[in-house]
């Protein structure tokens, strides 16, 4: 199974239905008007306005769909989902389309302009749908002849994972049981399904080809239950685990089939697919206007570094990231070369190692604007939990285990636990940031983003970085 070839093919046949909607789209137009298209087929590429279009319509398309969410967690979406992403976009392509042509056309009538809008919506559609729908049932078929599977491994062996594994064995669904992970707790599941214990994950995940992980451990407490999380964040796989009474009052336990158990995904966003392709391409928008327009403080940043004290100008240092992966965050340097000398320390407001232009610096948090190059490349976003240093993040999941569910989305640039707790100086106010962060999480939108962005933009017009 390959999930990015599914996606190329899904994109692949959006141009060609892009293509086909706007060359018949054409035709249709130019058959209302009058004008002889087999007679003066040349027209078509002749006239600039209609050949520069057919080359940017599919684009442009490409675009909406790709706003609307639908490229996203393609082999688990279904029907209804594909026939309403389909209508929307369609929709939004045809009005947003037309709002163009509207300012450069001749509109020979009104009862002709909204025709024009309904067929060409139509089209979109029912064309598109169609590609969509072949696609849809191909990927279909190969999960049921088990072409395609969802290899899953159960971690323990009682009876809820037996339970687990029972219902996964049923025709209904595209899972395949990998094995059982031993836990510490009775063995009820077959000996011979047993794949290893927890310390073989590396070498299990390498031979079996993991897609999806369930924790299904019997009365499992809050410390184990996130130990075996954490180990498993950095596959990059779906995580879930049977919910307890506490997940089941709240809401988070989630139905996605009627012949299964609820089961709680660690790793699914609670932001529609929709909203999380719109806040990555405003990340990536905002980002790179943002480097453009403050250039100028940049280039006088660096100057001011330069001169005030002796080493680099920028500072680059291990963070942990999506997935628990680490990446490499860029800041301007703010303190003394070898301020930490290989052991990490947390800094606060009267701290020694800063620089005079590094005290400036922070108070306006200028340090942290070249981390738009992170949100460009692709390791952070605008708002999101800050990211720690491993150091530090072994001592917080100490104290708070539930630290890993900050690895199921992009990092911050900003976030409300900064807002609401500042520079954190001690484990305990790392921990007091995180507990707002994952609130955060719980409640993500592009509204609460926007909220968030204009509290941190007050925050360094009032230098209240520090």
């Amino acid at each position: 199974m390959n999930n990015k070839s599914v996606i190329r093919k899904y994109i692949f046949f959006d141009i060609i239905a892009a293509l086909i909607v706007w060359l018949a789209f054409v035709v249709f137009r130019k058959t209302i008007n009058d004008i002889p298209i087999i007679g003066n087929f040349g027209i078509l590429i002749r006239n600039y306005d209609y050949f520069t279009s057919f080359i940017s319509f599919p684009f442009y398309c490409l675009f909406v769909h790709y706003l609307t969410g639908f490229y996203l967690n393609l082999l688990n979406k279904a029907k209804i989902n594909i026939i309403l992403s389909t209508l929307v976009s369609s929709l939004v392509i045809s009005f947003s389309v037309f709002f163009v042509l509207k300012l450069r056309d001749v509109t020979v009538s009104s009862q002709y302009f909204y025709f024009s809008l309904l067929v060409l919506a139509g089209l979109m559609f029912c064309v598109t749908f169609i590609f969509r729908s072949i696609i849809y049932s191909q990927v279909e078929n190969n999960f049921k002849i088990k072409k395609w599977t969802i290899n899953t491994i159960i971690i323990g062996t009682g009876e809820n994972a037996i339970k687990i594994a029972n219902e996964l064995e049923k025709k209904q669904t595209k899972n395949t049981l990998a094995g059982f992970i031993s836990s510490d707790q009775q063995l009820i599941v077959p000996k011979e399904k047993v794949l290893g214990n927890f310390t073989q994950l590396e070498s299990i995940f390498e031979n079996r080809h993991i897609d999806e992980a369930i924790i299904a451990l019997d009365n499992a407490d809050e410390q184990k239950l996130f130990k075996y999380i954490n180990a498993l964040y950095k596959f990059n796989i779906d995580i879930k685990f049977t919910p307890r009474l506490y997940e089941i009052l709240t809401g988070s336990a989630r139905i996605n089939n009627l012949t299964s158990s609820p089961l709680v995904s660690i790793t699914q966003l609670t932001m529609p697919d929709w909203e999380v392709s719109v806040k990555r391409f405003f990340d990536m928008l905002i980002s790179a206007i943002s480097l453009v327009l403050i250039s100028p403080l940049f280039v006088f940043c660096m100057i001011r570094i330069k001169f005030d004290s002796k080493g680099p100008i920028f500072y680059f240092q291990e963070r942990i990231g999506m997935h628990g992966k680490a990446f490499k965050i860029i800041k301007f340097r703010t303190m003394h070369q070898g301020a930490e000398l290989g052991q990490p320390r947390l800094s606060s407001s009267t701290d020694e190692r800063i620089t005079n232009v590094g005290r400036i610096l922070r108070k306006y948090r200028i340090d942290e604007f070249p981390q738009f190059f992170n949100i460009l490349k692709g390791d952070m976003s605008l708002v999101g939990p800050r990211p720690e240093r491993k150091f530090y993040i072994t001592r917080i999941i100490e104290e708070a285990p539930y630290y890993c569910l900050t690895y199921k989305i992009r990092p911050g640039l900003t976030s409300w636990g900064p807002i609401k707790v500042g520079y954190a100086d001690t484990i305990e106010k790392m921990i007091e940031r995180l507990n707002y962060d994952i609130i955060y999480m719980e409640n993500m939108s592009l509204l609460n983003d926007l909220k968030i962005l204009i509290y941190t933009i007050e925050i360094i017009f009032k230098g209240k970085g520090i």
